[in-house]
C-alpha cells in the first residue's frame, strides 16, 4: 500500500532572505498562486488518498501545515520532538506510519520541489511503487537525475 511522507521541517536557510525561519520556503508562493507544500500535496493526491499522505515537521510549523493543507487529517501531521535532519525525521515517520499501515510502502518527498510535469512525476512514482510491490519488496528506489560528477549540494539539472 503506497503512502507518502512530505518532509516540511526545514527552516529555509538556503533560500534567505525570501525564506525565513518563521516562513520557510515550503510555505511561500514562489511559482504559482499556491504554496510549495500545497503544490506537493496536490501532486500526491493524484495517486494517493489524503488519509495515506503524511507530513513531518517541526512543532513551530504545525499550524502553518494545518493552514496550508486544510484537508490533511490532523493525525497525519508528525511533529519531530527536535530537528535532527533527514534520516532521523524519516525514521520517526516510518515508525509512526507503520503503526497505522503496517504494510505501507513509503514515498518520501521534500515539500518544496518545483515539478512542472506533474503527470510524468506521478507516472514515475507509480512505476517505482510497482517495482517495490511486485518485484523487490526490499528495494529502496531513489528518483533523481543521472549524476555526471560527485556533488554535495542540490542543483537543478533537468526538470521532470
Amino acid at each position: 500500500m503506497l503512502c507518502a511522507l512530505i518532509m516540511a521541517g526545514g527552516k529555509g536557510t538556503r533560500f534567505w532572505p525570501k525564506s525565513t525561519e518563521k516562513m520557510p520556503k515550503q510555505f511561500l508562493k514562489l511559482i504559482d498562486d499556491k504554496t510549495m507544500i500545497q503544490l506537493t500535496y496536490e501532486r500526491l493526491l493524484k495517486i494517493i488518498p489524503e488519509e495515506r499522505i503524511f507530513v513531518v515537521t517541526a512543532n513551530s510549523y504545525k499550524e502553518l501545515i494545518k493552514e496550508n493543507l486544510k484537508t490533511l487529517p490532523e493525525r497525519n501531521i508528525i511533529v519531530e520532538p527536535e530537528g535532527r535532519n533527514t534520516a532521523p525525521c524519516i525514521l520517526l515517520s516510518v515508525l509512526y506510519i507503520k503503526q497505522i499501515y503496517n504494510d505501507a510502502e513509503l514515498a518520501v518527498l521534500p515539500s518544496d520541489h518545483a515539478i512542472k510535469d506533474t503527470d510524468g512525476f506521478c507516472d514515475v512514482l507509480r512505476l517505482a511503487h510497482s517495482y517495490v510491490e511486485n518485484e523487490n519488496k526490499e528495494a529502496i528506489v531513489t528518483i533523481g537525475i543521472t549524476p555526471n560528477r560527485p556533488e554535495t549540494g542540490y542543483r537543478i539539472y533537468k526538470k521532470i
